[in-house]
């Protein structure tokens, strides 16, 4: 028999009705292709023509995009590699919502346009009234080029040399300030600087003072810096990039700077990121005098690194909804951790795994809190384990240790644990 009269029609098999309801989650484009490939290996004959609809929809992914949800079990709160903050249950929402049409930049009393995002700016400017404006762009690093476009092209910035700092991927202070027609001036060494170094280097070309936070290392033994409230004064503006986006002050993170404590030891003006410490989507936050705010919201710069109503519905939520995952993490209760990993644990032992229950330490990382350690606990594993999860579905991703695969609890919220424990179970099948 000729086996292409075996091989089942394009048309017949797209009528199928779970390949129908994939190709609306998924665009019959992409289905088809897969039909395509189906029918190509019962033309092979390394398929049967009956198992064309199951091999089709296998072959299928669950959804339109590539990204994949990952537990993080690293014990790095904020993991850059797996999109730093995750959004609250409200955020989310927020996000559904904003994904259809919505009064981003309308006034639906008049008709007539109103201020784009305004209850996202509302919301910023409640969580910290010792500013007198506020603005938000896409990320921390835009928040930053905004300020030195508006304020220092072709003037000079003066900043210590010891936070002229990398921020990641390659991207560094000085290069990124320098591309918006700034120059830079140095002061003081890498270790120590005075405030005497920055009075000095002030003139007539200086178009602001920047205070960058070190925020992903630490430089410790013979060192001094100039606090904010030293460095007010100098007749010119002070603006401090604080990074994470610590908005008030946190019991948990002591030396980390946050937005209201800079803006009342002087800053004019404070900069940081969304989707770090205040657990939002990636934003960056513009916080500070009226006249300097308003200055850099009516730049032309402005435009190009306005925010979409996805992120202003998220942040709007994030600032007014409730605790965000990021801050029950750093609230989480070293004690109750034990208990979850233990209780796992037991579980897992009972099917013959070769696994405890440990103490470990966590930290925050995405550029926040260098240094800082928090108390948490972990499951402990076989280093084979890491690759297996790494593998998974959802993927596990956690850290190795003295040889052994550890899975940290105190950036998974206790409804993940089923989902851990089924996961490492799935690696023994």
């Amino acid at each position: 028999m000729d086996v292409r009269r075996q091989v089942p029609r394009t048309d017949a098999v797209l009528a199928d009705p779970a390949v129908e309801a994939a190709a609306r989650r998924l665009g019959r484009r992409q289905v088809k292709q897969a039909v395509t490939a189906a029918q190509q290996r019962v033309r092979e004959g390394t398929l049967a023509p009956t198992d064309i609809i199951a091999d089709v929809l296998a072959a299928l992914p669950d959804t339109a995009t590539t990204l994949r949800p990952v537990l993080n079990a690293t014990g790095v709160l904020l993991h850059t590699n797996l999109g730093r903050a995750p959004l609250s249950a409200a955020a989310l929402t927020a996000l559904n919502l904003a994904a259809g049409t919505t009064d981003v930049e309308l006034d639906v009393a008049t008709g007539e346009r109103g201020r784009r995002g305004a209850g996202a700016l509302a919301a910023l400017a409640e969580a910290v009234p010792a500013a007198g404006a506020v603005h938000v762009v896409n990320n921390g690093a835009a928040a930053l080029v905004l300020a030195a476009t508006a304020l220092a092209a072709g003037r000079e910035i003066v900043l210590s040399r010891g936070e002229m700092v990398e921020i990641g991927d390659g991207f560094r202070i000085p290069e990124l300030l320098e591309s918006t027609g700034a120059r830079l001036r140095e002061v003081g060494t890498t270790n120590r600087v005075a405030r005497e170094d920055y009075a000095a280097a002030i003139g007539s070309q200086t178009g602001f003072v920047l205070k960058v936070h070190p925020s992903n290392f630490r430089i410790t033994g013979f060192t001094s810096s100039v606090p904010i409230e030293a460095l007010t004064g100098l007749g010119v503006p002070l603006v401090a990039d604080i990074g994470s986006g610590l908005l008030a002050p946190h019991p948990a993170l002591p030396e980390e700077p946050d937005a209201a404590t800079t803006l009342a030891q002087g800053a004019d003006l404070v900069t940081a990121s969304g989707d770090k410490l205040l657990g939002g989507p990636q934003a960056g936050l513009l916080l500070g005098a009226a006249e300097l705010v308003t200055a850099l919201r009516r730049h032309p710069l402005a435009r190009a690194l306005r925010v979409d109503k996805l992120t202003l519905a998220a942040l709007e939520a994030t600032l007014r909804g409730p605790a965000t995952p990021t801050a029950q993490a750093l609230a989480a209760d070293p004690a109750a951790l034990y208990r979850r990993a233990t209780a796992i644990a037991t579980a897992l032992a009972e099917r013959g795994i070769d696994v405890a229950a440990v103490a470990s330490q966590a930290t925050v990382g995405g550029g926040g809190a260098p240094g800082t350690t928090l108390d948490s606990a972990a499951i402990s594993l076989p280093q084979r384990y890491a690759a297996l999860l790494r593998a998974g579905k959802p993927p596990v991703l956690g850290r190795i240790e003295h040889g052994r695969c550890l899975l940290d609890l105190r950036a998974l919220a206790p409804e993940q644990d089923a989902t851990l424990r089924n996961a490492v179970l799935e690696c023994m099948l």
